[in-house]
């Protein structure tokens, strides 16, 4: 029976353990620990610990808990600390980024943008409301809307704006849709 993982928007998707891997696999390279082996290897170590548990479903919080313990269990200590110091730096930008209900097409729409603290229709930053559109308009699965959703966030993120437009928004999900889906499209005719 696959395992569930409830994330933190409440939307429910099966267990990859692909995801763990690169998971550690991004904390020990942080780390200067780069080492594949080592990072299937712990994946391993979390995906069974994961499936001799009574309970099918578990929380993404308390996979990325396991996932810290594991490596700090195992003479990783600074993968660790990396892996949190980069999940508490995405929940600070999630944080101070706020969307602006606004399409920018002209300079007069920039300038109002600009005065940001002005407008009406802001709300904060929420990559699930991506991956619901994404998926209930246009009958996206869950998994690649949610794929989809992240690649925009870190755009947005390395963009270092703190008021997106939504009309920026919408075009980085489309940008981004297309390819994706083109890389399904690829990978289906293989």
């Amino acid at each position: 029976m696959q395992l569930k993982v409830k994330k933190q928007d409440g939307a429910v998707e099966e267990y990859l353990h692909t995801k763990v891997m690169g998971t550690i696999s991004n904390a020990l390279g942080s780390a200067g620990e780069a080492d594949i082996f080592a990072a299937e290897q712990l994946a391993e170590v979390v995906t069974y610990y994961l499936y001799q548990q009574k309970h099918r479903d578990v929380t993404s919080s308390e996979i990325f808990s396991m996932i810290k313990a594991v490596l700090s269990a195992t003479g990783h200590e600074e993968a660790a600390i990396a892996l949190n110091e980069y999940h508490f730096e995405r929940r600070i930008k999630r944080s101070r980024v706020q969307v602006a209900s606004i399409d920018v097409q002209e300079l007069t729409d920039a300038e109002l943008l600009a005065r940001g603290e002005e407008l009406d229709g802001k709300c904060r930053w929420d990559k699930s409301v991506i991956v619901q559109g994404l998926a209930t308009k246009h009958a996206i699965p869950q998994q690649t809307a949610r794929t989809i959703a992240s690649m925009v966030e870190e755009k947005i993120f390395r963009m270092g704006m703190t008021l997106v437009p939504a009309s920026l928004v919408k075009q980085l999900v489309l940008g981004d849709a297309a390819a994706v889906l083109r890389a399904q499209e690829q990978l289906q005719t293989v």
